[in-house]
């Protein structure tokens, strides 16, 4: 498939930044849609090299626009799709915004898509979707099940894509990715809030719930999957997940960290930083062979191994004193 020239919505995030960087880096022309702001900020992409913000068409806007969506999108081959809001805390005082940015961004996008005949869109969706785990490994069969106002919104989200694909036949792929870390993440994630705080030299680390169990995904396992979803023929209509098919609970993601950082640390669960009951999803194991069948994805961080390396790479970026101290280490903020 020739896909040259692709738009990527949420370019200035956490996983749009690194997809940018490799799509530049792979020969594709890029088009970054970042969000509009007084202070003419790219996000991360102002971080990235000069030849990569060289080489990059940035369009400054709001995927709620409809607008601007469809501007941003003219003579495009494809979209991919990650512009939205994500903090699940935050769901639960705004999730009014989450409906706006997530399910009608979204509606945004198809329906550009199919009225300007775009080649491909794939659509980002989450592992939050899938609620606590009914059977694991978790696999695209899996009921969705909304547990926060964040997953319905996705949930609604990935609905109104495939909708699409089913009403119009517009060319759309549900990407899947289960819990992407690495540089850049926000220390609203579990990943980044402990290595912040251990990198800042904290021994008492300040968690929430320690029994909920994750497959955690490397963000360039995150970025390679997506492209070769881009990439793969026949995948329009399809929903697949991408995951590392490794488990691991918080605590003991605690205690692999600290050894990865070669610290000694103990742990304190506060009540402010619980989900509710029934809100907290309590297993998500990935199931990514369809990945691996349709377009041959697999994971280079896969397993307890993969994870661990990952976590150093994450760690030695988190320690760099300038990275740190963009972060407000310990402070608990939905």
């Amino acid at each position: 498939m020739s896909m040259k020239n692709v738009l990527v919505t949420g370019a200035d995030g956490f996983i749009g930044s690194h997809l940018v960087e490799t799509l530049v880096k792979r020969g594709f022309k890029v088009r970054a849609m970042v969000l509009y702001n007084s202070f003419d900020s790219w996000g991360w992409l102002d971080e990235s090299p000069r030849d990569i913000r060289d080489a990059i068409d940035v369009v400054a806007g709001d995927v709620r626009d409809n607008g601007f969506v469809r501007s941003a999108m003219k003579g495009q081959d494809a979209v991919m799709h990650l512009a939205a809001l994500i903090a699940i805390p935050y769901s639960y005082v705004a999730p009014q915004s989450y409906v706006d940015v997530n399910v009608t961004g979204t509606l945004n996008i198809v329906s550009a898509a199919r009225d300007l005949g775009t080649a491909k869109v794939v659509h980002t969706s989450t592992s939050e979707t899938y609620g606590t785990a009914q059977f694991v490994p978790i696999t695209e069969e899996h009921p969705l099940v909304g547990q926060s106002p964040y997953a319905a919104s996705k949930i609604g989200a990935d609905q109104i894509a495939l909708s699409f694909y089913r009403s119009f036949d517009t060319p759309v792929t549900v990407c899947r990715p289960f819990n992407t870390y690495g540089p850049r993440q926000s220390a609203r994630a579990v990943i980044p809030t402990v290595i912040s705080q251990i990198a800042a030299g904290k021994t008492e680390i300040e968690l929430g719930a320690l029994s909920p169990t994750r497959d955690f995904n490397f963000v360039q396992d995150t970025v390679d999957g997506m492209i070769a979803i881009l990439k793969t023929d026949g995948t329009s209509g399809e929903t697949i997940n991408l995951g590392s098919g490794h488990e691991i609970s918080v605590g003991d993601l605690v205690t692999l960290i600290a050894e990865v950082m070669n610290r000694t640390v103990s742990v304190v669960s506060r009540t402010e930083r619980m989900r509710p009951d029934n809100s907290e999803v309590e297993r998500l194991l990935a199931d990514a062979s369809k990945a691996k069948r349709l377009t041959g994805w697999s994971p280079a961080f896969a397993g307890r191994d993969g994870l661990k390396r990952g976590l150093g790479i994450t760690a030695e970026w988190f320690s760099y004193p300038a990275n740190l101290a963009r972060y407000r280490v310990g402070r608990y903020t939905v």
